[in-house]
C-alpha cells in the first residue's frame, strides 16, 4: 500500500476486509459438468451420424444410383483410394454397373485384414432378371465402397 500524503486525513480503507471464500465448489461443479457434457457428445455421435450400418446402406444405395444414372462423378468420389488407384472414372461403370435397377436389400459387418468392413448387399432387377452383387464398404476417411463381388 502507499504511504501519504492524502488528499483526505483517512488512510485508504483496504479493499477485502473479509476472509476470503473458497470457491472449490464451483470449480468441482465446473469440471464434472464440463465432463459430463463431453460424454453426452461423444454418446450422440451415433444419432446424429447414424450407426455405420447405416451409413453403408446410404453410401451404397447413393452410389449405385449414381452409377444407373450415369453420374460417375458422383459414384468416383464415393469408392476409397484402392479402387481409385486400379480403376479411373471413367471405367467405373464396367467393374460396378450391373443392367438393371439397383436396390440395396441390406448389410452384414465383417472383418478384412482386422479392419471393419460393412458387407451391403444389392438386388439389380432387369425387367424381372435379377442379378445379386455384394459391395465391400469400409471406413475410410468417410464411408467408401471399396470391392464388389456377384453373388449369382
Amino acid at each position: 500500500m502507499t504511504s501519504g500524503p492524502f488528499l483526505y486525513d483517512d488512510d485508504p480503507a483496504p479493499l477485502h476486509t473479509g476472509t476470503p471464500r473458497r470457491r472449490t465448489g464451483l470449480l468441482v461443479g465446473l469440471l464434472v459438468g464440463t465432463l459430463a457434457l463431453a460424454v453426452a457428445m461423444a454418446a450422440s455421435i451415433g444419432v446424429f451420424k447414424g450407426s455405420a450400418e447405416e451409413q453403408s446402406t446410404e453410401v451404397a444405395t447413393v452410389f449405385v444410383r449414381a452409377l444407373a444414372a450415369g453420374d460417375l462423378a458422383t459414384a468416383y468420389d464415393l469408392v476409397c483410394d484402392d479402387v481409385r488407384a486400379r480403376v479411373l472414372a471413367p471405367d467405373l461403370a464396367d467393374t460396378y454397373l450391373r443392367p438393371g435397377v439397383p436396390e440395396v436389400t441390406g448389410t452384414t459387418r465383417d472383418e478384412v485384414d482386422g479392419s471393419p468392413v460393412e458387407l451391403v448387399d444389392v438386388r439389380w432387377d432387369d425387367a424381372g432378371a435379377i442379378s445379386r452383387t455384394q459391395l465391400t464398404v469400409v471406413p475410410e476417411g468417410g464411408t467408401k465402397v471399396c470391392g464388389t463381388r456377384g453373388l449369382d
